[in-house]
């Protein structure tokens, strides 16, 4: 199982999603599924331009788990 933790950091770091739009461009809608968990698909230049604006690795904004 893979957990993202984009409204963990999102919420550490004290950013609206509005403010993480202007700041990466990436739509509202899209970042509202991905901070309520609601996608079961993400492109590779979303995930990398999230690390970037929020300095993080994709190892922190995504987690495995077994089941």
């Amino acid at each position: 199982m893979i957990i993202n933790n984009l409204s963990t950091i999102m919420g550490r770091k004290r950013i609206k999603i509005k403010e993480l739009h202007e700041r990466t461009g990436i739509s509202r809608s899209t970042l509202t599924k991905l901070y309520y968990d609601k996608t079961s698909m993400i492109k590779l230049d979303t995930i990398d331009t999230l690390c970037l604006v929020l300095d993080v690795t994709p190892g922190e904004l995504f987690e495995y788990r077994k089941e």
